[in-house]
Formats: structure tokens, C-alpha cells, sequence
């Protein structure tokens, strides 16, 4: 999944966690047991791995600031759905996810921002070009609709999504 884009990043120009996002993320991430823990503008972000802007996780908590993108924050979460029960009770910072696993949660997190008033598959994904994630088709929509095969699969054994591509609404459990 993750090689080299074409796409020009802008990181600039990608929708970010404002009061109403971050509502609505935690009402989208409850079933799974995650808790968005809002971090006020001058502070830094606990348990991110990237910095900066970039969501954090430690445990079962989402840190987020007004400026963290959507994509991280579902990008983040999705790392706590689709990991195994023991790194994710002691989930700190680095998921530590295989490349399986890697490629699953950018899928998942595609599939859920449907489950986002005013953002949805497509601005999923065109934020996710415009950050800089990198396919080997060039963009995330090619690799959504071309070569992800091995990611969706992943997911339905993972129980994660249902054969209709659904979210099951339950965490990996093995």
C-alpha cells in the first residue's frame, strides 16, 4: 500500500478536528470504547507519534486539538481498533502495527469518515493525499479502489467489517 504518490501534498488545505468533529467523533468512536481527550492550542499533544498536530493515543484515549486533522484522528483510532487485545491494553504512542494491520487501518478509517457529516470516502481520502500518505497507485482513491483487496480481507477476517463493508462496530480480537 504505502510506496511513493504523485500528488502534490498540501497540508494546509485538510479539514481539522473543530468542537463539532470532535463531538462527533466521540459519538462515532464510543462503540469501540475510545475517548477523545480535547488538548487545548499551546499545549503539546500527549501520545502522538508524529507531533505537531498529529492525534495522539495512549490506551483507549484520542488526544486532539482543534488543529488536529480528521485523517489522523480516524487514522490514530483505527490503529486502536484493529490492534490485538495486548498491545492495545498497553497502547502507548506506537501502535507498532505490521504492514497487514497498516493497511487495514487506513482502509477502516476511509470506510468511517462516511460516518462523517461533511467529510465522507472521497475528502477522506483526498486529505489523506494531501498530507502525504503515499500508494503505490498514486493516490489514495487508486489504491482504494484497485489494491486494496488485501486490506479489506484483512479487516473481514478481523471481524472489523462485515462482507457488505460495513464497520462491525467491534475492535479486533485476536
Amino acid at each position: 500500500m504505502l510506496v511513493v504518490s504523485n500528488i502534490k501534498a498540501d497540508p494546509t488545505n485538510v479539514l481539522n478536528c473543530d468542537q463539532t468533529r470532535q463531538d462527533i467523533l466521540a459519538l462515532l468512536l464510543k462503540p469501540y470504547g475510545i475517548e477523545i481527550e480535547f488538548v487545548p492550542a499551546e499545549k503539546e499533544i500527549q501520545g502522538s507519534f508524529f507531533g505537531e498536530r498529529e492525534a495522539g493515543i495512549i490506551g483507549n484515549k484520542l488526544y486532539l486539538r482543534y488543529d488536529t486533522p480528521v485523517h489522523s484522528a480516524l487514522h490514530e483510532a483505527c490503529h486502536y481498533i484493529c490492534m490485538d487485545p495486548q498491545r492495545r491494553a498497553k497502547l502507548d504512542t506506537d501502535a507498532e502495527g505490521d504492514y497487514a494491520e497498516e493497511n487495514g487501518v487506513c482502509y477502516l478509517q476511509i470506510l468511517l469518515a462516511d460516518h462523517l457529516p461533511e467529510v465522507g470516502k472521497s475528502r477522506m481520502m483526498i486529505d489523506m493525499d494531501r498530507w502525504g500518505y503515499t500508494f503505490r497507485l498514486g493516490s489514495a482513491k487508486a489504491w482504494f479502489d484497485g489494491d486494496a483487496e488485501d486490506a479489506r480481507d484483512w479487516l473481514i477476517e478481523h471481524n472489523i467489517i462485515d462482507s457488505n463493508l460495513q464497520p462491525t462496530w467491534h475492535n479486533r480480537l485476536k
